[in-house]
């Protein structure tokens, strides 16, 4: 049983109560929890693991297993209860002090940053091939949320990077090609087509499973110069994940998986693209009603990439903080961050340098999209406010016959043309609100999102609560509860 031993020192070991609670809870013997781990292991090639009942009582009562059998234990709990249940939820790695991995306080250091990310997409395939949803996460939100996210801007210690830049000399000789690592980017770019034309739901899965794969990669020793191009490639594919995460209503997976990408933008030294990661979570915050938190977010962003991003990164900053600035009803700050966006914007084709591709998105369209979405968001906030509405129409008006000629952006055609509905709502045209509704239910079906069917429900819904008598609003009613029926995506 050499393969067993406790890492944990005796001084310090005393009963570990996370453990005991979920063992409690599974409804296991000590016996059969040992038997399904000694499976598990021959199963991984860990041939030298023979579990008995007596070991299992050490860890309960604190001793620290080495690895494998942590990781075999949260697969087994994990998959017993439906739910990610990570190592550090059933109190191992203890020697670590740190808060829990299910958390967004993390440490901000390479390794440990690689190794939540392939813990972390490890547990969401394993439980997405289950039809689970991981739904044990909490979601973070106010200075739990933001205090954390503010060591993004904390320079990182140096020794550990002139220690790892030695270790290639001797142990990797061009163990990833340039090829393959234009590859990996390559893919990346193709990944994030694929969502934006098609939705969160039809590709989560296969980019959490690449993400999995880079961070198997960044565990072996390479050059420095791969291991930052590891990182950024791990960054772009984790901010994917959780935007994926969050267009099919996997909200605490999704902010997971922002913050660990942010971790990993960090670690790549890319702050453009971790003001783009802090976007996203910003845009979820606005999506979850908590736009004081979304706006801390921006602010994060736009301090942290000053000096760095391209102009069309800062307009697309600007949106998002006019975004902000409209959820909190402030139409003074709200009209000068649009004015801003717009300004900024007018620079970005004349940049020297190419845009990244995650920034691409950001077109013409795009920013009108966003900035009629602010107003119209003003509108709601002053009661449904025709004067906000009748700014938001024109804006509106022009992003969707952009995005009516672009095939690749069909998620947000979708999104505009029930933005237009809203507007004419706010109008009180109910005729007008109803054909636009009636256009984003054709897009929606071409589009597997969530986040999607979820404004076409609540625009028809208003829509039905203000003019059900109205023949055009009737017929939308039918039409959705046949079409789009009420029911969240597996994925």
């Amino acid at each position: 049983m050499g393969g067993n031993g406790g890492s944990g020192t005796n001084a310090e070991k005393r009963p570990n109560e996370l453990l005991g609670s979920w063992f409690v809870r599974s409804g296991w013997s000590k016996g059969e929890l040992a038997r399904q781990v000694n499976r598990r292991a021959r199963q991984l090639g860990a041939n030298h693991i023979s579990t008995d009942t007596s070991r299992v009582r050490r860890w309960l009562d604190g001793e620290n297993p080495r690895e494998p059998i942590p990781r075999i234990l949260s697969e087994l709990f994990s998959e017993r209860f439906g739910c990610v249940v990570s190592v550090e939820d059933l109190g191992l790695r203890a020697a670590r002090q740190l808060p829990s991995a299910t958390g967004v306080d993390l440490p901000w250091t390479g390794p440990q940053t690689v190794a939540l990310l392939g813990e972390f997409s490890r547990s969401d395939l394993m439980l997405a091939r289950r039809g689970f949803l991981g739904t044990s996460l909490a979601l973070s939100a106010g200075p739990a949320l933001i205090e954390p996210m503010q060591r993004w801007l904390v320079p990182a210690p140096p020794a550990p990077r002139h220690e790892s830049a030695q270790v290639p000399a001797t142990r990797a000789r061009g163990r990833l090609s340039k090829p393959e690592l234009d590859l990996l980017e390559s893919t990346t770019v193709m990944f994030r087509q694929w969502d934006a034309q098609c939705g969160g739901g039809l590709r989560r899965k296969a980019v959490v499973g690449q993400l999995h794969e880079v961070t198997d990669l960044l565990q072996e020793p390479q050059p420095e110069a791969t291991t930052r191009k590891l990182f950024k490639v791990a960054a772009e594919l984790a901010e994917l994940a959780g935007w994926m995460s969050y267009d099919v209503g996997l909200q605490p997976t999704a902010q997971k998986y922002f913050v660990l990408a942010l971790h990993a933008a960090k670690e790549a030294g890319d702050k453009p693209l971790g003001s783009y990661i802090l976007s996203s979570m910003s845009r979820q915050m606005i999506h979850l009603g908590r736009p004081e938190d979304a706006l801390e977010l921006i602010h994060l962003a736009q301090y942290g990439s000053r000096d760095c991003a391209g102009p069309r990164t800062q307009s697309m900053l600007y949106a998002m903080e006019a975004r902000a600035y409209a959820n909190m009803g402030q139409p003074g700050k709200c009209k000068r961050a649009v004015r801003m966006a717009e300004d900024t914007f007018v620079d970005a084709d004349e940049w020297d340098e190419p845009d990244p591709d995650w920034i691409r998105f950001f077109s013409e369209a795009e920013l009108h999209g966003e900035n009629s979405h602010s107003f119209r968001d003003l509108a709601y906030v002053a009661g449904r406010s025709p004067t906000y509405a009748s700014l938001a129409e024109p804006l509106m008006r022009r992003a969707v016959e952009l995005f009516a000629d672009d095939t690749e952006h069909q998620r947000s055609y979708a999104l505009n043309l029930i933005g237009m509905a809203t507007v004419h709502l706010l109008r009180r045209e109910p005729e007008r609100s109803a054909g636009y509704a009636e256009q984003a239910m054709d897009v929606a079906k071409k589009v597997r999102s969530e986040r999607v069917n979820t404004r076409i429900r609540k625009t028809v819904d208003t829509a039905a609560r203000d003019f059900g008598d109205l023949a055009e609003v009737v017929d939308l009613t039918d039409r959705l509860a046949a079409e789009l029926p009420e029911t969240a995506e597996a994925v």
